[in-house]
């Protein structure tokens, strides 16, 4: 597969700028924890005890949206916004979110269905009366092309994907010049103009900006300019960008800006980039950055405030990928924008304005209806996955495929939680392996499974053949308990009235990017391989702390 290195445009620029010194915001105390020199971070409390950025008490805690949500793309359509995220392997997918406050976010469902390949960060706009979505991929092995999809309501039915033969490009970014065309900038930073309609090129891939360059000795993964979100505001342009990699060192990524009367330059950079950058393995998001500016509710009186909307990995938890936070920005007096530089284990005050909706959603699913896209999608599927999918009263009959849970796309459900607990029953069906696991990708996955007469054993992506025991039965409850990356298994054959655990403990904190490439998170999963077919039935999730 191309890498994303491989993708990048190496730039130069002249101006190497000082960091700025940012101004705290107005913070709120955490919650204190005896004999802990820190305070830990206490969040809200959601659906099922999943952690919850809104504390109820006008502050929230980040993130906003836990779990597996990198590259925000996120549009403000009236009273409302709506943010989606790259999805990868992951079918359906493209899910839309909703908020009315920027703090509690609800899944409003999936935009793309027809596999792509592996999905980076996508641009989500709207352009006289259609959502548009620009999207980087690369299907079937053929060169990488921006697609886009549109709709009429945000809610779809959302187009086939539509190839606009923009090659070798990632992360879109949509905006409309003072000359009223549209345009896309895309990595590098470069820039290509749009037929009126959006779903064509109208020009060539021309260089568009120069990025700022940081210092040589500070420690970055690469250069890697990406990202670019454009926003039109008074007689500027501002263009926001990512740079430093995307993961690699804690200190790489950052938030870069520039600004410019046109759309076609020159851009002057921001005097005091980069505006947003993790500086030490000590706080609690590392890799922060891929940002976009907005806009925050509108108050009964006065100004909305401003927000930057981005990602960053949780400090000791990079198995749960890259989580959507939101940090306060202004506007100074000489035009441009800042970060405030707020302490992000801290609760910080809400945007003003706005009225607060539910935020997340039950996992636990007694499959009595389609959840698919929301909540299950296939790994790396192939045409006609969703064929081995057939709802069954309170129970989903998922087929076998493959001889492993490495080729078998298995079923699998993110999770935002530091630590949960999780629990399913598997009825066997004909010469079917099943199990639940926590799935990262092929190269990377745990988890306990049952023949029918033996229980399975994969770790290190492995089948531990000698880590079998003797079990006669054709359903059985699976449980995980993951606490803090260490994974303890238990099954029951008699729907939970008795129990026994596993006689192996797991530990997956090396489950990530940095290890195995790809951008993703460890993920629950659902695999059945062999002949037949696998039923679930009773799927429970439940958060274990809400704490450090």
């Amino acid at each position: 597969m191309t890498t994303r290195r491989n993708l990048f445009t190496t730039l130069a620029a002249n101006a190497v700028l000082t960091p700025a010194v940012l101004t705290p915001a107005v913070l709120v105390p955490a919650v204190a924890v005896a004999g802990d020199k820190r305070a830990k971070p206490q969040w809200g409390t959601g659906p099922e005890g999943q952690r919850k950025a809104d504390l109820g008490d006008g502050t929230y805690l980040n993130p906003i949206i836990a779990g597996d949500h990198p590259d925000p793309t996120i549009l403000k359509d009236g009273d409302d916004y709506y943010m989606t995220f790259s999805s990868f392997f992951s079918y359906p997918g493209l899910v839309i979110w909703h908020s009315t406050d920027l703090v509690n976010w609800t899944p409003v469902g999936p935009a793309l269905f027809k596999p792509l390949g592996t999905i980076w960060a996508v641009d989500l706009c709207k352009h006289n009366d259609r959502y548009f979505i620009y999207i980087p991929a690369a299907p079937d092995g053929k060169p990488w092309s921006i697609y886009a999809i549109w709709a009429a309501d945000i809610k779809g039915p959302w187009s086939d994907p539509v190839d606009l033969n923009i090659h070798d490009c990632i992360d879109p970014g949509h905006i409309v010049g003072e000359d009223g065309k549209r345009y896309l900038f895309v990595n590098g930073i470069r820039k290509i103009r749009l037929t009126d309609d959006g779903l064509a090129a109208d020009g060539v891939l021309e260089p568009a900006y120069q990025p700022w360059i940081n210092p040589d000795d500070w420690i970055v993964e690469n250069f890697a300019p990406e990202g670019p979100k454009l926003l039109r505001r008074g007689e500027y342009f501002y263009l926001v960008t990512a740079v430093g990699g995307t993961a690699g060192p804690v200190t790489g990524h950052m938030v870069i800006a520039a600004r410019s009367k046109s759309i076609h330059g020159p851009w002057e950079h921001y005097p005091n980039n980069p505006l947003v950058r993790t500086l030490s393995t000590d706080e609690p998001w590392w890799s922060r950055g891929h940002a976009t500016l907005m806009e925050g509710p509108s108050p009964k009186n006065g100004e909305a405030d401003w927000w930057l909307v981005y990602h960053g990995y949780e400090n000791g938890f990079r198995t749960l990928g890259r989580q959507t936070l939101l940090e306060p920005a202004e506007w100074t007096k000489d035009g441009w924008f800042r970060a405030l530089g707020v302490d992000l284990s801290k609760p910080m005050r809400k945007p003003k304005g706005g009225t607060a909706g539910p935020a997340g959603f039950k996992l636990s699913d007694d499959f009595s209806a389609n959840r698919f896209g929301i909540q299950w999608s296939f790994h790396d599927p192939k045409p006609g996955e969703m064929d081995r999918v057939k709802y069954e009263g309170k129970g989903l009959r998922l087929a076998a495929r493959g001889t492993s849970p490495a080729d078998s796309a298995p079923l699998t459900c993110p999770v935002g939680d530091r630590s949960y607990e999780v629990e399913v029953t598997l009825e066997l069906e004909g010469e079917a392996v099943a199990g639940l696991l926590l799935y990262y990708n092929s190269k990377a996955y745990v988890g306990v499974g049952f023949t029918g007469e033996e229980t399975r054993t994969w770790q290190y992506a492995e089948d531990h053949a000698w880590n079998r025991q003797k079990i006669t039965a054709r359903q059985l409850r699976l449980r995980v308990t993951n606490q803090d990356n260490v994974i303890t298994w238990h099954y029951s054959p008699d729907d939970g009235a008795s129990w026994i655990r596993h006689p192996t403990r797991m530990e997956v904190s090396g489950m990530h990017h940095n290890v195995f490439g790809g951008f993703l998170s460890l993920k629950i999963a659902i695999c059945c391989t062999g002949t037949g077919a696998v039923r679930l039935n009773t799927f429970t999730y439940r958060a274990l702390t809400n704490g450090a």
